[in-house]
């Protein structure tokens, strides 16, 4: 479903895409690379070096700081040549990060209304709990 709506929306939809997933991921490099990985289905890293158009030693640092991260997950490839077998690299699902993202944003607001209802005469925090619940519409 959401890669049916990202290709109808043309230049202007994937340019909305780029921008919501770069504020999730807080990087431009690691965004490009995400959504290249989801249109693809998965890729080798030197299809994700021509396909994002970004240098390769960027390329391979950001493939690993997101494999630490869980933001994607790779695959040893066999083939027959000489050398290290490559690595085939794929997405975590939107929904998953979507997820994580939601669950940051619950710490951050529960950290600030922690805040804010801080008792003035000790250093007693007031529980809080704000929660984002989660709804996902079928149409």
């Amino acid at each position: 479903m959401v890669l049916i709506k990202m290709q109808r929306s043309g230049n202007n939809g994937r340019k909305n895409l780029e921008k919501t997933v770069n504020d999730i991921l807080k990087s431009k490099a690691r965004s490009r690379i995400y959504i290249y990985l989801l249109r693809k289905n998965g890729a080798r890293t030197d299809q994700i070096i021509k396909g994002t158009k970004l240098h390769p030693s960027t390329v391979r640092e950001t493939l690993s700081k997101m494999h630490s991260q869980k933001l994607i997950f790779r695959k040893k490839i066999k083939n027959d040549t000489i050398g290290k077998n490559p690595y085939m690299y794929y997405p975590l699902h939107p929904v998953e990060l979507l997820k994580r993202y939601s669950a940051e944003i619950e710490n951050r607001l529960n950290r600030l209304a922690a805040l804010a209802l801080k008792n003035e005469d000790s250093e007693e925090y007031k529980p809080v709990k704000i929660k984002i619940s989660e709804r996902l519409d079928q149409s």
